[in-house]
């Protein structure tokens, strides 16, 4: 079973105001690469999530963990 990389991106913008386009602007990604972290579609590079994690003055783990994906149900 594969492991998912969570986030709590989300939160951080909420937390400090920013939109998508405010974190994407500081670190130097687009906004649309940011949006896709946040809802898992794309895995950052390891230097995006240490930016992201740094722009917030956080612990790189306090933003992304990994998490087991749910299981599927085939009963």
């Amino acid at each position: 079973m594969s492991k998912v990389l969570d986030n709590r991106i989300r939160v951080y913008r909420a937390e400090h105001r920013m939109s998508q386009a405010d974190l994407a602007e500081a670190i130097g990604v687009s906004r649309k690469t940011i949006s896709t972290i946040e809802v898992g579609r794309f895995i950052p590079s390891t230097i995006i999530a240490l930016q992201i994690a740094r722009h917030f003055e956080v612990r790189f783990e306090d933003v992304f963990w990994l998490k087991e994906p749910p299981e599927n149900d085939t009963n």
